[in-house]
């Protein structure tokens, strides 16, 4: 299994979301990261950008892929700190990274017309470059992915956390059904099962099991991803409760199709090479 959602962060050098005096609020590195992962059959890791806010953070990602290869298979890195400087060093810079690149960049607000223009005007080059635009929009995130994928074939657009979805006790689930068989008709979005602990908090787990079976069943096992969203899932459980959290909504699966989803599509996704 691939785990396509980790965060390693250390709050001295930025990251301020991370609120002072939280169980979040401390540094968390590889050495954690390792141990995290004990007792699970994991084949590695796509280590995700946790908004530091500067453009180092990516090179920052790409030390760790170089350096710990058994743990981080690849990363994605922030397409925010690059839009400044426009999409020409945004393209040598992609070209200058080579092969340990980025797997991803990711774009991230309210809703896609809350991003920086800035940023979004780097979307081409992702297109040009065959790297994966990965979305955390609180509202309309399966939405814009299928209108992005759709304004520039051959981009895959990743949504994380179910395109954070909505508390399924709620009307609001509704949209988001819609949402998800939209989102099927766009071939190259991809959505990624993370999030759950913290953001299906407290919902039956029948409930959670038909959301994630419902991506699945709509979208396919290949254009399904799994992520434990670690360390940010600690507060409602381990890295192991996270990735279990998925399990009852795959169960209906193949062996061979819960393998897709959980190895061979984030090796197509990102581009891991085997």
């Amino acid at each position: 299994m691939i785990d396509c959602h980790v965060h390693l962060w250390d709050p001295a050098q930025g990251f301020p979301w991370i609120r002072p005096g939280s169980e979040l609020h401390r540094a968390f590195d590889e050495a954690d990261l390792e141990r995290s992962a004990e007792g699970l059959d994991l084949a590695g890791a796509i280590l995700v950008e946790a908004s530091r806010g500067d453009a180092g953070e990516t090179l920052a990602l790409r030390e760790l892929r170089l350096r710990r290869p058994d743990l981080v298979s690849g990363y994605v890195a922030n397409l925010h700190v690059h839009g400044a400087g426009g999409p020409g060093p945004f393209r040598t810079l992609l070209h200058e990274l080579g092969d340990l690149g980025p797997s991803g960049m990711r774009l991230g607000g309210a809703t896609w017309a809350d991003t920086p223009e800035p940023a979004r005007a780097l979307v081409p080059v992702l297109a040009e470059a065959g790297t994966a635009l990965e979305l955390n929009l609180h509202r309309g995130a399966l939405t814009a992915a299928s209108d992005v994928a759709d304004r520039h074939p051959g981009l895959t657009v990743v949504v994380d956390h179910l395109g954070n979805a909505p508390d399924p006790r709620t009307p609001a689930a509704r949209d988001w059904y819609r949402d998800v068989e939209r989102a099927a008709a766009s071939p190259d979005v991809v959505v990624k099962i993370s999030g759950l602990l913290t953001q299906q908090h407290g919902v039956e787990r029948r409930r959670v099991a038909h959301m994630v079976r419902h991506v699945v069943d709509v979208l396919g096992p290949d254009r399904t991803l799994v992520g434990s969203d670690w360390p940010i899932c600690l507060p409602r459980g381990s890295r192991a409760d996270s990735l279990t959290a998925s399990a009852p909504g795959l169960a209906h699966l193949t062996e061979d199709q819960r393998h897709r989803v959980l190895h061979t599509t984030a090796v197509r996704v990102y581009g891991l090479g085997g």
